[in-house]
């Protein structure tokens, strides 16, 4: 029989857009959902999971589930390979990850019924199929449901006094500047919110693995001038990263920074949480694991000079010190939406930034011994439909629109079977044709690759208990 409890709540150091340093990050709180057991035992083999999200929807025909068979109108300008593993074939533009086969596994057959981007964003995100009451996807709500890391976060439990789960480099944002649902913690409250690391500054039209990689969906030619980076901190006027001669400066300043906080927690009666968050401000392997465009040449070399390799060196390095679960976001919304263009943008700029840094990630993982204890996973808020088409009025080439019925998975390590294919789409890949899966599957893998009980739960401010699983783990994934 589980025994839930909920551990007393503490205040936190706020280090966000407007803290001290500006890094994104929410509160540091020291509430937990925390679960034991004294019966039955998980069998979850992770200690950390990197979530790799595809925002925008990625063509499952030209990546992971190609139908070479199918008419050209459905089957694509890419050709098939063969990988590591006898009969199984992805886009022979990703062939670094094709060498790898053995260590990852897909499934093929994950479906649910939206189209829309906002709603597809908050299904995968949250592992929720059905939307909550009053959903807007124009605005994020606290009663939008909790994001699948932010569960994760509260759900596990902190090592070494730092945030339990993280998101970066950026948040969701649209075009427009409204930000995406499903990103936070929704009901949970803004306490539970995961750790934002903010390295990718937002550019309405630039896209993708900048700068090695950035593209326009549309070729408008807009110049993408962005500049990845450990997060701005909020240093005096006049006083930025990028004018910093001297990291000892920066150093100095927070060491000050941290004295002025170090006295208001004594006299403001601040708790043990945030006296660990201020600590954690100066802490030389945090600022290392932060700052990875400075991080060893050849390392960066392996993973890519981009915002994708950097961004996976990044998660890497945060798990490696503690950090339980790392949303990472390769490229900001729409990145991944190739209504037009998609074989050219594929080709040339999502497809070799996402296999380098994604293959140098489990290379990483697996000489250092952490493969095992680290669930990969990849998705998108949806697929793509088998018809290609275009849209002169916007684009100069064709693409795939917005297909929710079927979509291929990724996963990596944390006990994951390597080489191994769950259900299949129909032979144009526009629906499950064999053990279709849902969202709720998805996220119950990744709970359940942590160790997370089946009935574990958190708890509200009423102390109102709400169940973390909502469907079962996918049969045979672990």
């Amino acid at each position: 029989m589980l025994h839930h409890y909920r551990a007393s709540r503490r205040a936190a150091l706020q280090a966000g857009a407007i803290g001290i340093l500006g890094m994104g990050m929410n509160h540091l709180d020291s509430l937990r959902a925390a679960t034991s057991a004294s019966g039955g035992k998980s069998t979850g083999k992770a200690r950390a999971c990197i979530f790799i999200f595809l925002s925008g929807g990625l063509a499952q025909h030209d990546s992971f589930d190609m139908k070479p068979e199918a008419p050209d109108t459905i089957r694509g300008e890419f050709q098939p390979i063969a990988t590591k593993t006898p009969g199984v074939q992805i886009c022979e533009h990703l062939p670094l990850l094709a060498q790898r086969s053995n260590h990852w596994a897909l499934c093929r057959s994950l479906t649910h019924p939206s189209n829309d981007h906002s709603a597809g964003h908050h299904i995968m995100l949250t592992g929720r199929t059905t939307l909550p009451p009053g959903f807007n996807p124009s605005v994020p709500s606290r009663t939008d449901f909790p994001s699948i890391v932010s569960v994760a976060g509260v759900a596990t439990q902190s090592r070494n006094n730092l945030p339990p789960a993280a998101v970066l480099p950026e948040r969701l944002v649209h075009y427009s500047n409204r930000v995406i649902p499903g990103q936070h913690a929704g009901e949970m409250g803004v306490h539970r919110d995961p750790w934002l690391i903010e390295a990718a500054p937002f550019h309405a039209t630039a896209y993708g693995a900048f700068p090695e990689f950035g593209f326009d969906h549309q070729d408008r030619g807009n110049p993408d001038g962005r500049v990845f980076q450990a997060p701005q901190l909020n240093l005096p006027e006049g006083l930025g990263l990028n004018r910093m001669g001297h990291r000892m400066d920066l150093l100095g300043i927070l060491k000050r920074q941290q004295q002025i906080l170090g006295q208001a927690a004594e006299t403001e009666n601040f708790d043990r949480m945030r006296q660990n968050a201020i600590s954690l401000l100066t802490d030389k392997k945090m600022q290392a694991a932060l700052d990875v465009a400075r991080a060893d040449q050849k390392q960066q070399e392996r993973y890519g000079r981009n915002a994708f390799g950097w961004s996976l060196l990044m998660a890497r390095q945060l798990i490696s010190i503690g950090v339980n679960m790392v949303q990472v976001n390769l490229g900001n919304d729409e990145t991944w939406d190739t209504h037009g263009n998609a074989f050219p943008h594929l080709k040339n700029n999502l497809f070799p930034p996402t296999d380098r840094a994604l293959s140098a990630l489990i290379d990483d993982l697996e000489a250092s011994g952490e493969l095992q204890d680290t669930l990969i996973v990849m998705a998108g808020e949806f697929g793509r439909t088998p018809k290609i088409s275009l849209l002169p009025s916007h684009y100069k080439a064709p693409g795939r629109d917005h297909w929710g019925a079927v979509q291929t998975v990724f996963f990596a390590g944390g006990g994951v079977q390597g080489g191994n294919v769950i259900g299949k789409s129909d032979r144009i890949g526009g629906y499950p044709a064999d053990r279709p899966v849902r969202p709720e599957n998805f996220a119950a893998t990744i709970y359940h690759a942590l160790g997370i009980p089946a009935t574990a739960a958190w708890h509200d401010s009423l102390d109102r208990p709400h169940q973390i699983y909502y469907g079962e783990p996918i049969e045979g994934m672990i």
